[in-house]
């Protein structure tokens, strides 16, 4: 039986990161079935773009086990009057398909928390038909919010 890889490295995206990350991103938002829609390229380049500086909008982090990228994690942050204080939301949690199951959905998780000792909240959009993200998230304590979400996209 082989052994769980269960370490994790967590850090800031670099410009050497892009293609594989790219990558990886084409496969959240088209093939993993995390997404209802597929994912503008432009828009992709304008959020790597933003998060190689220091904002206060968004962190893009590369998920790091064994040395190999095994994900990569997007982050915006928000106030919430509702929660009191900074909401950090999980845009992106996105693990290779021979990385999953070995517990570094948990540890990013884990991570999360531990970077962010101030946020009231912690939110994410999650799939009704992603069972597994939603068994993960639900075991590290998410629960359900039941609210309709709304949007209205500018060109």
């Amino acid at each position: 039986m082989e052994a769980q890889r269960t370490n994790l490295e967590v850090r800031d995206v670099r410009e050497g990161d892009k293609e594989e990350l790219f990558e990886m991103i084409e496969d959240f938002y088209n093939r993993s079935g995390a997404c209802l829609h597929g994912m503008n390229q432009t828009y992709t380049e304008r959020t790597f773009q933003l998060c190689l500086t220091e904002n206060p909008y968004a962190r893009m982090l590369i998920l790091e086990s064994e040395g190999e990228k095994a994900g990569f994690l997007l982050l915006s942050f928000t106030w919430s009057n509702e929660a009191g204080g900074l909401t950090v939301l999980v845009e992106e949690l996105y693990l290779k398909p021979e990385t999953r199951g070995k517990g570094l959905g948990k540890k990013a998780l884990q991570w999360l928390e531990e970077a962010y000792p101030q946020a009231r909240r912690f939110r994410l959009e999650v799939t009704s038909g992603n069972t597994g993200a939603i068994a993960l998230y639900e075991k590290q304590g998410y629960e359900q919010l039941n609210y309709e979400q709304m949007i209205k996209d500018r060109p």
